[in-house]
Protein backbone atom coordinates (compact mmCIF):
# COMPACT_ATOMS: atom_id res chain seq x y z
CA UNK A 1 0.00 0.00 0.00
CA UNK A 2 2.83 2.53 -1.33
CA UNK A 3 0.07 4.86 -3.57
CA UNK A 4 -0.07 8.77 -2.58
CA UNK A 5 -2.65 9.96 -0.16
CA UNK A 6 -5.63 10.38 -1.63
CA UNK A 7 -7.00 13.32 -2.04
CA UNK A 8 -11.04 12.81 -3.00
CA UNK A 9 -13.35 10.24 -1.92
CA UNK A 10 -12.60 8.79 -5.67
CA UNK A 11 -9.24 8.51 -5.26
CA UNK A 12 -9.76 6.36 -2.23
CA UNK A 13 -11.76 4.18 -3.99
CA UNK A 14 -9.11 3.79 -6.89
CA UNK A 15 -6.47 3.16 -3.96
CA UNK A 16 -9.12 0.40 -2.27
CA UNK A 17 -9.47 -1.56 -6.01
CA UNK A 18 -5.88 -1.44 -6.65
CA UNK A 19 -5.31 -2.88 -2.86
CA UNK A 20 -7.84 -5.57 -3.88
CA UNK A 21 -7.12 -6.79 -7.06
CA UNK A 22 -3.23 -6.02 -7.01
CA UNK A 23 -0.49 -8.88 -6.80
CA UNK A 24 -1.05 -8.82 -2.79
CA UNK A 25 -4.57 -8.92 -2.67
CA UNK A 26 -6.27 -7.43 0.32
CA UNK A 27 -9.78 -7.69 1.83
CA UNK A 28 -11.59 -4.52 1.20
CA UNK A 29 -12.65 -3.74 4.26
CA UNK A 30 -9.12 -4.04 5.31
CA UNK A 31 -8.03 -1.55 2.47
CA UNK A 32 -10.82 0.64 2.96
CA UNK A 33 -9.77 1.61 6.41
CA UNK A 34 -6.44 1.84 5.63
CA UNK A 35 -7.08 4.24 3.21
CA UNK A 36 -9.69 6.01 5.42
CA UNK A 37 -7.28 6.69 7.79
CA UNK A 38 -4.87 8.47 5.28
CA UNK A 39 -7.34 11.05 4.52
CA UNK A 40 -9.09 13.87 5.81
CA UNK A 41 -12.64 13.36 3.87
CA UNK A 42 -15.65 14.47 5.51
CA UNK A 43 -18.00 11.94 6.34
CA UNK A 44 -20.25 12.26 3.57
CA UNK A 45 -16.92 12.12 1.33
CA UNK A 46 -16.23 8.88 3.03
CA UNK A 47 -19.28 7.56 2.43
CA UNK A 48 -19.57 7.77 -0.87
CA UNK A 49 -15.33 6.53 -1.37
CA UNK A 50 -17.04 3.35 0.66
CA UNK A 51 -20.18 2.83 -1.93
CA UNK A 52 -18.23 3.32 -4.89
CA UNK A 53 -14.99 1.16 -4.16
CA UNK A 54 -17.39 -1.62 -2.66
CA UNK A 55 -20.02 -1.04 -5.72
CA UNK A 56 -16.89 -1.49 -8.75
CA UNK A 57 -15.76 -4.53 -6.45
CA UNK A 58 -19.16 -6.49 -6.42
CA UNK A 59 -20.17 -5.48 -9.97
CA UNK A 60 -16.44 -6.28 -11.78
CA UNK A 61 -18.10 -8.47 -13.93
CA UNK A 62 -20.69 -6.42 -15.45
CA UNK A 63 -18.57 -3.43 -15.51
CA UNK A 64 -16.37 -5.52 -17.94
CA UNK A 65 -18.74 -6.95 -19.74
CA UNK A 66 -20.15 -2.70 -20.25
CA UNK A 67 -16.40 -1.65 -20.89
CA UNK A 68 -15.53 -4.49 -23.77
CA UNK A 69 -17.16 -3.09 -26.92
CA UNK A 70 -15.18 0.39 -26.59
CA UNK A 71 -11.65 -1.44 -25.03
CA UNK A 72 -11.86 -4.80 -26.15
CA UNK A 73 -8.81 -6.25 -26.80
CA UNK A 74 -7.08 -3.38 -25.46
CA UNK A 75 -8.09 -4.19 -21.60
CA UNK A 76 -5.60 -7.18 -21.57
CA UNK A 77 -2.51 -4.56 -22.10
CA UNK A 78 -3.57 -1.98 -20.02
CA UNK A 79 -1.81 -0.51 -16.94
CA UNK A 80 -4.25 -1.48 -13.37
CA UNK A 81 -4.84 1.75 -12.40
CA UNK A 82 -6.24 2.98 -16.02
CA UNK A 83 -8.35 -0.01 -15.87
CA UNK A 84 -9.56 0.59 -12.29
CA UNK A 85 -10.21 4.01 -13.32
CA UNK A 86 -12.56 2.79 -15.93
CA UNK A 87 -15.00 0.47 -14.09
CA UNK A 88 -15.05 3.16 -11.13
CA UNK A 89 -16.42 5.29 -14.42
CA UNK A 90 -18.37 3.00 -15.96
CA UNK A 91 -19.95 2.08 -12.31
CA UNK A 92 -20.64 5.66 -11.21
CA UNK A 93 -22.17 6.09 -14.67
CA UNK A 94 -24.54 3.10 -14.68
CA UNK A 95 -25.52 1.86 -11.00
CA UNK A 96 -24.44 4.90 -9.00
CA UNK A 97 -27.73 7.03 -8.48
CA UNK A 98 -26.94 11.14 -7.96
CA UNK A 99 -23.98 11.35 -9.58
CA UNK A 100 -24.12 13.29 -12.84
CA UNK A 101 -22.42 11.95 -15.96
CA UNK A 102 -19.99 15.09 -16.83
CA UNK A 103 -18.38 14.50 -12.73
CA UNK A 104 -17.94 10.65 -13.20
CA UNK A 105 -16.29 11.34 -16.65
CA UNK A 106 -13.97 14.79 -15.57
CA UNK A 107 -12.95 13.14 -12.49
CA UNK A 108 -12.17 9.61 -13.97
CA UNK A 109 -10.22 11.84 -16.25
CA UNK A 110 -8.69 13.57 -13.83
CA UNK A 111 -7.62 10.42 -11.78
CA UNK A 112 -6.32 8.95 -15.03
CA UNK A 113 -3.90 11.95 -15.63
CA UNK A 114 -2.51 11.63 -12.43
CA UNK A 115 -1.72 7.97 -12.33
CA UNK A 116 -1.04 7.32 -15.81
CA UNK A 117 -0.32 10.47 -19.00
CA UNK A 118 -1.99 12.41 -21.72
CA UNK A 119 -2.80 9.75 -23.89
CA UNK A 120 -4.28 7.21 -21.10
CA UNK A 121 -6.39 10.46 -19.70
CA UNK A 122 -7.68 10.91 -23.34
CA UNK A 123 -8.49 6.74 -23.61
CA UNK A 124 -10.22 7.56 -20.35
CA UNK A 125 -12.53 10.32 -21.90
CA UNK A 126 -13.01 8.65 -24.99
CA UNK A 127 -14.43 5.48 -23.60
CA UNK A 128 -16.39 6.99 -20.92
CA UNK A 129 -18.38 9.25 -23.11
CA UNK A 130 -18.86 6.53 -25.38
CA UNK A 131 -20.57 4.75 -22.12
CA UNK A 132 -22.52 7.70 -21.04
CA UNK A 133 -24.13 7.69 -24.19
CA UNK A 134 -25.10 4.21 -25.03
CA UNK A 135 -27.70 2.83 -22.98
CA UNK A 136 -26.66 -0.39 -20.97
CA UNK A 137 -26.50 -4.11 -22.28
CA UNK A 138 -28.63 -6.85 -22.91
CA UNK A 139 -27.08 -9.65 -20.95
CA UNK A 140 -27.72 -12.87 -18.83
CA UNK A 141 -28.84 -12.51 -15.21
CA UNK A 142 -25.40 -13.69 -13.65
CA UNK A 143 -23.38 -11.00 -15.45
CA UNK A 144 -25.87 -8.30 -14.80
CA UNK A 145 -25.69 -9.00 -11.04
CA UNK A 146 -22.11 -9.91 -11.66
CA UNK A 147 -21.67 -12.85 -9.60
CA UNK A 148 -20.30 -16.17 -10.90
CA UNK A 149 -22.74 -18.74 -13.27
CA UNK A 150 -22.51 -21.06 -10.40
CA UNK A 151 -22.97 -19.07 -7.58
CA UNK A 152 -26.81 -17.67 -9.12
CA UNK A 153 -27.62 -21.21 -10.02
CA UNK A 154 -26.88 -22.59 -6.14
CA UNK A 155 -29.46 -19.96 -5.17
CA UNK A 156 -32.02 -20.74 -7.58
CA UNK A 157 -31.69 -24.13 -6.59
CA UNK A 158 -32.03 -23.50 -3.03
CA UNK A 159 -34.48 -20.25 -3.29
CA UNK A 160 -36.55 -20.65 -5.84
CA UNK A 161 -36.99 -18.67 -8.41
CA UNK A 162 -39.55 -16.41 -7.01
CA UNK A 163 -36.88 -15.24 -4.81
CA UNK A 164 -33.58 -15.06 -6.69
CA UNK A 165 -34.32 -11.65 -8.05
CA UNK A 166 -34.48 -10.25 -4.37
CA UNK A 167 -31.75 -12.38 -3.61
CA UNK A 168 -29.19 -10.96 -5.96
CA UNK A 169 -30.13 -6.73 -5.32
CA UNK A 170 -29.96 -7.74 -1.85
CA UNK A 171 -26.46 -9.34 -1.79
CA UNK A 172 -25.55 -6.16 -4.73
CA UNK A 173 -26.69 -3.95 -1.85
CA UNK A 174 -24.90 -2.27 1.42
CA UNK A 175 -25.40 -4.68 3.85
CA UNK A 176 -27.31 -3.36 6.62
CA UNK A 177 -25.29 -2.31 9.38
CA UNK A 178 -25.75 -3.95 13.04
CA UNK A 179 -24.49 -4.04 16.41
CA UNK A 180 -25.19 -6.48 19.59
CA UNK A 181 -25.78 -5.21 22.77
CA UNK A 182 -23.46 -5.65 26.56
CA UNK A 183 -26.43 -6.46 28.51
CA UNK A 184 -24.58 -6.29 31.17
CA UNK A 185 -23.84 -2.14 30.74
CA UNK A 186 -27.11 -1.20 29.07
CA UNK A 187 -30.85 -2.53 27.40
CA UNK A 188 -31.42 -3.09 23.53
CA UNK A 189 -33.87 0.33 24.29
CA UNK A 190 -31.55 2.43 26.26
CA UNK A 191 -29.04 1.68 23.47
CA UNK A 192 -31.35 2.60 20.95
CA UNK A 193 -31.84 5.70 22.97
CA UNK A 194 -28.27 6.36 22.71
CA UNK A 195 -28.17 6.03 19.37
CA UNK A 196 -30.71 8.27 18.63
CA UNK A 197 -29.11 11.24 20.33
CA UNK A 198 -26.37 10.93 18.44
CA UNK A 199 -28.31 10.63 14.97
CA UNK A 200 -28.49 7.32 13.80
CA UNK A 201 -31.68 5.49 13.65
CA UNK A 202 -31.88 1.78 14.83
CA UNK A 203 -34.55 -0.64 15.00
CA UNK A 204 -34.69 -3.65 16.92
CA UNK A 205 -34.36 -7.01 14.86
CA UNK A 206 -37.45 -9.16 15.16
CA UNK A 207 -35.32 -12.02 15.64
CA UNK A 208 -32.13 -11.71 18.10
CA UNK A 209 -33.09 -10.45 21.29
CA UNK A 210 -29.81 -8.18 21.44
CA UNK A 211 -29.18 -6.43 18.32
CA UNK A 212 -29.64 -3.70 16.90
CA UNK A 213 -30.12 -3.15 12.77
CA UNK A 214 -29.41 0.12 11.51
CA UNK A 215 -28.93 1.99 8.03
CA UNK A 216 -25.81 0.15 5.11
CA UNK A 217 -24.64 3.79 5.54
CA UNK A 218 -23.97 3.89 9.59
CA UNK A 219 -20.40 4.78 10.08
CA UNK A 220 -18.61 2.16 12.02
CA UNK A 221 -16.22 3.73 13.01
CA UNK A 222 -18.54 6.49 14.62
CA UNK A 223 -20.36 3.30 16.06
CA UNK A 224 -17.03 2.09 17.72
CA UNK A 225 -16.82 5.84 19.25
CA UNK A 226 -19.74 5.91 21.22
CA UNK A 227 -20.16 2.38 22.14
CA UNK A 228 -18.32 2.58 25.31
CA UNK A 229 -18.62 -1.20 26.26
CA UNK A 230 -22.62 -0.91 25.16
CA UNK A 231 -22.50 -2.95 21.92
CA UNK A 232 -20.10 -3.83 19.35
CA UNK A 233 -20.42 -4.22 15.46
CA UNK A 234 -21.86 -7.30 14.96
CA UNK A 235 -24.34 -8.51 11.90
CA UNK A 236 -27.86 -9.69 11.85
CA UNK A 237 -27.87 -12.84 11.44
CA UNK A 238 -24.38 -13.20 12.51
CA UNK A 239 -25.79 -12.86 16.09
CA UNK A 240 -28.55 -15.50 15.26
CA UNK A 241 -26.29 -18.51 16.71
CA UNK A 242 -25.89 -17.44 19.67
CA UNK A 243 -29.37 -16.08 20.10
CA UNK A 244 -30.80 -19.95 19.21
CA UNK A 245 -27.91 -21.23 21.71
CA UNK A 246 -29.31 -18.79 24.68
CA UNK A 247 -26.86 -19.19 27.20
CA UNK A 248 -28.01 -18.60 30.47
CA UNK A 249 -26.19 -16.82 33.85
CA UNK A 250 -24.46 -19.74 35.52
CA UNK A 251 -24.55 -22.25 32.75
CA UNK A 252 -21.38 -23.75 31.32
CA UNK A 253 -20.56 -22.84 27.78
CA UNK A 254 -18.23 -23.77 24.90
CA UNK A 255 -17.95 -22.05 21.94
CA UNK A 256 -15.58 -23.71 19.36
CA UNK A 257 -13.94 -21.90 16.24
CA UNK A 258 -14.69 -18.26 17.91
CA UNK A 259 -12.98 -16.44 15.75
CA UNK A 260 -12.15 -12.88 16.66
CA UNK A 261 -14.67 -12.76 19.59
CA UNK A 262 -17.42 -11.41 18.30
CA UNK A 263 -19.58 -14.07 19.57
CA UNK A 264 -17.68 -14.84 22.97
CA UNK A 265 -18.79 -11.27 23.44
CA UNK A 266 -22.21 -12.08 22.76
CA UNK A 267 -22.01 -15.33 24.87
CA UNK A 268 -20.69 -13.15 27.81
CA UNK A 269 -22.82 -10.71 27.81
CA UNK A 270 -25.88 -13.22 27.52
CA UNK A 271 -25.07 -15.13 30.72
CA UNK A 272 -24.52 -11.61 32.35
CA UNK A 273 -20.72 -12.78 33.16
CA UNK A 274 -21.93 -15.43 35.19
CA UNK A 275 -20.81 -18.89 34.63
CA UNK A 276 -17.96 -20.42 33.11
CA UNK A 277 -16.76 -19.83 29.35
CA UNK A 278 -14.03 -21.67 26.87
CA UNK A 279 -13.58 -20.25 24.16
CA UNK A 280 -11.12 -22.05 21.26
CA UNK A 281 -9.67 -21.48 18.11
CA UNK A 282 -7.12 -22.89 16.00
CA UNK A 283 -5.45 -19.23 14.69
CA UNK A 284 -3.09 -17.95 17.27
CA UNK A 285 -3.73 -14.06 15.53
CA UNK A 286 -7.42 -14.56 16.45
CA UNK A 287 -7.34 -15.78 20.11
CA UNK A 288 -4.53 -12.60 20.83
CA UNK A 289 -7.42 -10.10 19.30
CA UNK A 290 -10.43 -12.02 21.07
CA UNK A 291 -8.21 -11.54 24.28
CA UNK A 292 -7.84 -8.04 23.88
CA UNK A 293 -11.64 -7.39 22.66
CA UNK A 294 -12.04 -9.19 26.22
CA UNK A 295 -9.56 -7.28 28.07
CA UNK A 296 -10.77 -3.70 27.12
CA UNK A 297 -14.36 -5.12 27.52
CA UNK A 298 -13.53 -5.93 31.35
CA UNK A 299 -13.79 -9.64 30.69
CA UNK A 300 -10.96 -11.53 32.86
CA UNK A 301 -13.17 -15.07 33.80
CA UNK A 302 -12.76 -16.84 30.25
CA UNK A 303 -10.66 -19.40 29.59
CA UNK A 304 -9.00 -18.48 25.52
CA UNK A 305 -6.97 -21.49 24.26
CA UNK A 306 -5.52 -21.98 20.89
CA UNK A 307 -5.78 -25.55 20.02
CA UNK A 308 -7.37 -27.82 17.16
CA UNK A 309 -10.86 -28.74 18.06
CA UNK A 310 -10.88 -32.10 16.72
CA UNK A 311 -7.57 -33.18 18.58
CA UNK A 312 -8.76 -31.96 22.12
CA UNK A 313 -9.78 -33.67 25.04
CA UNK A 314 -13.31 -33.25 26.39
CA UNK A 315 -15.16 -33.71 29.53
CA UNK A 316 -19.09 -33.68 28.58
CA UNK A 317 -19.15 -31.44 31.13
CA UNK A 318 -21.02 -28.38 28.70
CA UNK A 319 -24.70 -27.24 29.28
CA UNK A 320 -24.38 -25.70 25.73
CA UNK A 321 -21.95 -25.76 23.10
CA UNK A 322 -21.79 -23.19 19.73
CA UNK A 323 -19.49 -24.53 16.74
CA UNK A 324 -19.43 -21.64 14.22
CA UNK A 325 -17.54 -23.76 11.50
CA UNK A 326 -15.42 -22.47 9.31
CA UNK A 327 -17.13 -22.82 5.70
CA UNK A 328 -17.23 -21.57 2.05
CA UNK A 329 -18.58 -18.12 3.05
CA UNK A 330 -21.32 -18.49 0.84
CA UNK A 331 -23.83 -16.38 2.81
CA UNK A 332 -21.46 -13.32 3.06
CA UNK A 333 -20.77 -12.43 -0.44
CA UNK A 334 -23.12 -9.22 -0.25
CA UNK A 335 -20.89 -7.84 3.27
CA UNK A 336 -17.71 -9.04 1.78
CA UNK A 337 -17.46 -6.97 -1.77
CA UNK A 338 -14.35 -9.59 -3.17
CA UNK A 339 -15.91 -12.85 -1.53
CA UNK A 340 -17.02 -13.52 -4.80
CA UNK A 341 -14.22 -13.39 -7.11
CA UNK A 342 -12.48 -15.48 -4.82
CA UNK A 343 -15.00 -18.80 -3.93
CA UNK A 344 -15.16 -21.98 -6.09
CA UNK A 345 -17.45 -24.32 -6.63
CA UNK A 346 -16.03 -26.71 -5.23
CA UNK A 347 -15.47 -25.24 -1.79
CA UNK A 348 -18.42 -26.38 -0.43
CA UNK A 349 -17.20 -30.14 -0.78
CA UNK A 350 -13.65 -29.52 0.69
CA UNK A 351 -15.12 -27.60 3.74
CA UNK A 352 -18.03 -30.18 4.57
CA UNK A 353 -15.22 -33.14 5.46
CA UNK A 354 -13.84 -30.58 8.02
CA UNK A 355 -17.15 -29.80 8.88
CA UNK A 356 -17.80 -33.14 9.84
CA UNK A 357 -14.95 -33.60 12.04
CA UNK A 358 -15.14 -30.41 13.79
CA UNK A 359 -19.18 -31.64 14.83
CA UNK A 360 -18.18 -35.14 15.66
CA UNK A 361 -15.45 -33.57 18.05
CA UNK A 362 -18.13 -30.43 19.50
CA UNK A 363 -20.46 -33.24 20.45
CA UNK A 364 -18.07 -34.84 22.70
CA UNK A 365 -18.44 -31.50 25.06
CA UNK A 366 -21.83 -31.41 25.62
CA UNK A 367 -23.23 -33.40 28.89
CA UNK A 368 -26.19 -35.53 28.79
CA UNK A 369 -29.17 -33.51 28.38
CA UNK A 370 -27.52 -30.78 27.34
CA UNK A 371 -27.85 -28.32 23.70
CA UNK A 372 -25.23 -28.32 20.57
CA UNK A 373 -25.24 -25.56 18.16
CA UNK A 374 -24.25 -26.47 14.81
CA UNK A 375 -23.71 -22.50 12.23
CA UNK A 376 -22.36 -21.93 9.17
CA UNK A 377 -22.57 -18.44 7.24
CA UNK A 378 -23.18 -20.66 4.19
CA UNK A 379 -26.04 -21.64 2.15
CA UNK A 380 -25.13 -24.89 0.18
CA UNK A 381 -27.20 -28.31 1.87
CA UNK A 382 -23.97 -30.04 1.83
CA UNK A 383 -22.27 -27.95 4.48
CA UNK A 384 -25.60 -27.54 5.93
CA UNK A 385 -28.63 -30.47 6.38
CA UNK A 386 -26.24 -32.85 5.02
CA UNK A 387 -23.62 -32.44 7.62
CA UNK A 388 -26.11 -32.73 10.09
CA UNK A 389 -28.15 -35.20 9.16
CA UNK A 390 -25.04 -37.21 8.85
CA UNK A 391 -24.44 -36.38 12.43
CA UNK A 392 -27.49 -37.32 13.71
CA UNK A 393 -27.00 -40.70 11.89
CA UNK A 394 -24.29 -41.42 13.60
CA UNK A 395 -24.93 -40.00 17.19
CA UNK A 396 -28.24 -41.48 17.62
CA UNK A 397 -28.14 -39.23 21.18
CA UNK A 398 -28.61 -36.56 19.65
CA UNK A 399 -32.00 -35.41 18.31
CA UNK A 400 -33.26 -32.20 16.39
CA UNK A 401 -34.37 -29.36 19.24
CA UNK A 402 -36.68 -26.72 19.33
CA UNK A 403 -36.00 -23.20 17.49
CA UNK A 404 -37.58 -19.97 19.04
CA UNK A 405 -40.78 -19.83 17.34
CA UNK A 406 -39.85 -16.04 16.02
CA UNK A 407 -37.37 -17.83 13.60
CA UNK A 408 -40.60 -19.27 12.09
CA UNK A 409 -39.58 -17.05 8.50
CA UNK A 410 -36.63 -18.76 8.59
CA UNK A 411 -37.22 -22.71 9.39
CA UNK A 412 -36.46 -25.26 6.74
CA UNK A 413 -39.01 -28.42 6.67
CA UNK A 414 -36.34 -30.14 8.84
CA UNK A 415 -36.86 -27.57 11.57
CA UNK A 416 -33.50 -25.87 11.01
CA UNK A 417 -32.96 -22.31 10.44
CA UNK A 418 -32.04 -21.00 6.90
CA UNK A 419 -31.70 -17.29 6.18
CA UNK A 420 -31.29 -16.05 2.28
CA UNK A 421 -28.73 -14.05 1.38
CA UNK A 422 -29.54 -10.17 0.89
CA UNK A 423 -32.56 -10.00 1.81
CA UNK A 424 -33.28 -7.58 4.54
CA UNK A 425 -29.34 -6.59 4.24
CA UNK A 426 -29.02 -9.91 5.95
CA UNK A 427 -25.73 -12.32 5.61
CA UNK A 428 -27.28 -15.87 4.18
CA UNK A 429 -26.71 -18.31 7.60
CA UNK A 430 -27.50 -21.93 8.64
CA UNK A 431 -28.33 -23.07 11.98
CA UNK A 432 -29.30 -26.13 13.54
CA UNK A 433 -29.78 -26.84 17.11
CA UNK A 434 -29.49 -29.93 18.60
CA UNK A 435 -29.99 -31.78 22.10
CA UNK A 436 -27.98 -34.61 23.74
CA UNK A 437 -30.51 -37.08 25.64
CA UNK A 438 -30.44 -37.06 29.35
Amino acid sequence: MSEPRATTAREVALQVCRDVFGPTPRDAREALDYRLRKTELAPRDRAFATELAYGAIKMRRYLDFELQPYIGERAKSLPQPIAEILRLGTYQLRLMGGVEDYAAVSESVGLARKYGHKGTAGLVNAVLRKVAAEPPRETDLATRASLPNWVVNHWRERFGEERLDAILGGVNAPAAAGVCIDLRNTTREGAQHALAEAGIAAAPSPFALDVLVLEPAASAAELERLANHRWHLHGEASSFPVDILDPQPGQRVVELCCGRGNKTLQIVSRTRGEGSLLAVDDDPRKIAQTAARLDAAGIASIALVTADVTAMDATADADVVLLDAPCSGLGILGRQPEARWRKASDDPVRMASIQKKLLDSAARSVKPGGALVYAVCSTDRREAEEIVEGFMAAQAEFARDAIPARYAPFLTPFGDVLVPPGIGGRDGFYIARMKRSP
